[in-house]
């Protein structure tokens, strides 16, 4: 009497196999986006409180800045941040815009953050 054993053969193996490898690509691959989105998000974040800063300094220094673009730096979250700002006249005599937009580097042609407020001169 032959007894047969039930079981998977080797192309049913193969094929299992090959399923869970590209399953297992694409997941890799969804984590990896997940990462580089977090760390975009991140450096988003941190360049927009770096320009928040520079509006509340101007705010509590109660600054009346001339109508020009000026340049700098800062360091935060342990990264150097560079900073532009761009003051323009408005309609309104008592009060100026301001753009800042900072950026990772110098040379950088894009922006990490961008933030528009405006100055009050309540002297």
């Amino acid at each position: 009497m032959r007894s047969w054993h039930r079981g998977f053969t080797l192309v049913e193996v193969l094929v299992a196999l090959a399923v869970l490898a590209i399953a297992l690509a694409a997941i890799m691959r969804t984590m990896a986006q997940a990462i580089d989105t977090t760390a975009a998000l991140r450096e988003h974040d941190v360049a927009l409180w770096v320009a928040q800063n520079r509006l509340a300094e101007h705010m509590m220094r109660q600054d009346w800045p001339g109508v020009d673009t000026t340049n700098g730096d800062v360091e935060m979250g342990g990264q150097k941040w560079f900073w532009r700002e761009q003051v323009a006249a408005t309609q309104e005599p008592k009060m100026r815009r301001i753009e800042i937009t900072i950026r990772r580097t110098t040379d950088s042609k894009n922006s990490s953050a961008t933030l528009v407020g405006y100055l009050l001169n309540t002297q």
